[in-house]
């Protein structure tokens, strides 16, 4: 035995001996297969604590050391997921986000600080991680996931983690792992509220995303965190659910959220739960879909292809430039709208089919609250053959520079 075993083979041995039926869908997280290896003795002190736990022990921890976990974003729920899964000893962590860290993030995406700002997450974030424990693989990807990319990206892994923020990339993890058959984490968070599942298709017999959200949303019907607003504890609390929720399915402890969906309501300090099932007859997708345009926040995110800040904006508009503010009602309302610009909300413009529409947005300005919607409704566009600019900083550049905006 190693020091490692030895030290903990009496609790180890308390580990159960029936496991959730969700265990038998990891690949690779058996921790008593032959030829294992046990964690090397240096290893020992830093895990101490969490292989102390009977239900967890030195199996459980060899499960995290040979896991391979996807986790799809490293923003607000991303931060406490990787932090928590790199600490807890999972031995390979993928980190897939093309986005690029904004001073808008820094309030609640604490994987990042102010240093990262104009650094892809998914680099910021495997630098962190790879300080806080150099004894795990740490895999970013910059690239977005998309129809053409994202089953071979995922394929191999035991568990993939959703912590995205748009309806596109959720469906397509969701519709990837059901064809992968991978179990998914998922979660999301709103305002003041939460939400954490997880899901296996099983085969045909488990129940995914589509089966709690069967339609997906048109663009502009739900609104983002940078629309609602969201407090950064609130990503805390569900990114760190999500990786307990992740821990569990590895290494085959405890009562797996699974079949259920977990609903957090922060300002009353209150778990609900709502029981899920598979919808009757609903056939196992066998292909995937490209919802970027038809749904949700739309479009490949990242930073801006071209940009103009606020001081460049007055020349433009005197030369005739169109500028439009693509921000929802109740935003223009609350704060605003500059003078000469046109109000037409993201989800609008982009349900645009209209030819010579399209045509009419060619070169023209669009702005949002902070830089990131007007930034992935540019790059949505430019897939359509339309070329716009987005506002530096949104309509927060343009009060910063002494531009204010009128309300009607």
């Amino acid at each position: 035995m190693t020091p490692f075993t030895d030290a903990f083979s009496d609790i180890s041995s308390a580990l159960r001996d029936e496991e959730p039926a969700i265990r038998r869908a990891r690949v690779r997280a058996d921790a008593d297969r032959e030829g294992s290896e046990n964690p090397a003795s240096s290893q020992v002190e830093r895990y101490t604590r969490q292989v102390r736990l009977p239900e967890f022990g030195a199996a459980g921890q060899r499960a995290l050391a040979s896991a391979r976990v996807a986790v799809i974003g490293a923003g607000g729920l991303g931060a406490p997921i990787l932090t928590y899964l790199a600490a807890a000893g999972v031995g390979h962590l993928a980190v897939h986000d093309p986005d690029t860290v904004d001073v808008t993030n820094l309030h609640r995406q604490v994987i990042h600080d102010s240093s990262a700002v104009g650094t892809p997450k998914a680099i910021s974030a495997a630098q962190r991680l790879h300080a806080l424990n150099p004894e795990i693989e740490i895999e970013p990807v910059v690239d977005a996931l998309t129809t053409a990319n994202v089953l071979d990206r995922l394929r191999g892994y035991d568990l993939v983690i959703d912590g995205t923020d748009n309806f596109p990339t959720r469906y397509l993890a969701s519709d990837a792992c059901e064809m992968l058959n991978v179990p998914l984490v998922w979660g999301s968070i709103l305002g003041f509220t939460g939400q954490v599942g997880v899901f296996w298709a099983d085969g045909g017999r488990g129940v995914t995303y589509r089966d709690v959200h069967p339609t997906p949303p048109r663009p502009g019907e739900v609104p983002s965190c940078a629309e609602a607003g969201v407090l950064g504890m609130l990503c805390g609390v569900i990114g760190s659910t999500m990786a307990m929720e992740a821990v569990k399915v590895l290494a085959g402890i405890g009562d797996v959220l699974y079949g259920r969906l977990a609903l957090y309501d922060a300002l009353r300090m209150r778990w609900d739960m709502i029981p899920l099932r598979r919808i009757p007859d609903r056939a196992p997708v066998t292909e995937l879909e490209d919802l970027r345009i038809t749904c949700g926040l739309p479009g490949p995110t990242g930073p801006a292809l071209a940009e103009v800040t606020a001081c460049e904006l007055p020349e433009l508009q005197a030369a005739g430039r169109r500028v439009i503010d693509i921000r929802e009602q109740q935003e223009v309302a609350d704060g605003g709208l500059l003078d000469g610009a046109e109000h037409v909300p993201m989800g609008q413009l982009l349900r645009l089919s209209d030819p010579e529409a399209l045509r009419a947005l060619e070169g023209a300005v669009l702005y949002c609250a902070a830089g990131s919607r007007s930034a992935a409704t540019q790059r949505a566009l430019a897939e359509r053959g339309v070329s716009v600019l987005s506002l530096a900083g949104g309509a927060a550049a343009l009060v910063e520079a002494g531009m204010p905006l009128s309300r009607e």
